[in-house]
């Protein structure tokens, strides 16, 4: 326990001095944010704003878990592949952000062409968790093996996951607050199931956020970018694989799952009767629309977050 407070204050730390210079670099060298012609005309006033703020994000996160790891003897294999996966879906959202920055405009990498980089990032975690637990997920004391649809479903997590936390990157401080709580529960869920790496991982995640939200608060210095959000979400989806709380993440990480569910409805429903279920998708434009501000808004979907948390945690130990 004492190791997760370590790498928890560590990161945040480090989060909280590399921002400084890190956007000070950015403002220098404008590499700011094109806002979407489609979202609400509120955010047109956010152009210009510095991104990839992801960068220091990721390396507080690493740089602590390393550190913390070492101090706690507990670098071990898959400690390194949850790294690895991290960087990698870091360097997948920095060349997306690179191509809107080189580009002018808000068209990064093409779906496709994201989509392909995930999948084939998530099969690092995908092919470890096989060698270590083979193809059985985990609910509580329960147990399920999967067989051959084992690696089509945690490659479908750690996707998911990552797709999900960038579409909730949408206002200022959201993918924050929203995602404190859910590596909370991961990181707990983790941590009594004798999981101390996870745990440890999840501990550095919660500390770069909470000193992230220092420059991402309303009115935001910086935006995180899918530097960080498609890399932090493919980090939830690993951290769940390794730490065996594979379907309690649906719980924990229910806000993104709303979030994705509102533009899968949003698309289905226009596709088929040419009408829109919500004023624009993901879900927290609609909120937007319907007049709530940026701040309430956050700060509803982090209480909504943190009881869904609350929930999965208890679920974890009474089933």
């Amino acid at each position: 326990m004492i190791m997760i407070a370590v790498g928890l204050l560590l990161s945040m730390v480090l989060c909280l001095l590399f921002g400084v210079p890190y956007i000070d670099f950015l403002k220098k060298k404008t590499i700011n944010q094109y806002i979407l012609d489609l979202a609400p005309e509120t955010h047109a006033k956010k152009a210009g704003t510095p991104t990839t703020g992801g960068v220091f994000i990721i390396a507080a996160i690493i740089i602590a878990s390393i550190i913390t790891l070492c101090m706690a003897q507990e670098m071990d294999k898959s400690a390194w592949i949850i790294i690895i996966t991290l960087l990698f879906m870091a360097l997948a959202g920095f060349q997306d952000d690179y191509l809107k920055i080189k580009g002018h405009h808000n068209k990064g990498l093409s779906p496709r062409g994201k989509l392909i980089r995930q999948i084939l990032i998530a099969l690092i975690p995908t092919v470890y968790a096989m060698q270590s637990y083979g193809t059985v997920i985990t609910l509580g004391s329960k147990s399920f093996d999967l067989g051959l649809l084992y690696p089509l479903f945690a490659v479908f997590v750690v996707t998911g996951a990552s797709n999900a936390y960038n579409l909730t990157d949408g206002l200022d401080g959201l993918a924050a607050a929203t995602g404190i709580p859910a590596f909370l529960a991961c990181g707990l869920i983790a941590f009594f199931d004798g999981h101390s790496v996870v745990a440890i991982i999840s501990a550095t995640v919660i500390g770069a956020l909470i000193g992230f939200l220092k420059y991402n608060k309303p009115k935001a210095q910086v935006f995180m970018g899918d530097t960080g959000s498609l890399a932090l979400g493919g980090l939830l989806g690993t951290l769940a694989i390794l730490g065996r709380c594979e379907i309690l993440l649906a719980i924990f990480g229910g806000v993104f799952v709303m979030e994705t569910l509102s533009v899968i409805l949003q698309v289905t429903s226009f596709k088929l009767t040419g009408k829109r279920i919500f004023k624009m998708s993901p879900i927290h434009h609609h909120f937007e629309l319907c007049g709530h501000s940026e701040k309430r808004i956050v700060i509803e979907f982090a209480i909504v977050s943190l009881v869904l948390s609350i929930i999965a945690i208890g679920l974890n130990f009474l089933i």
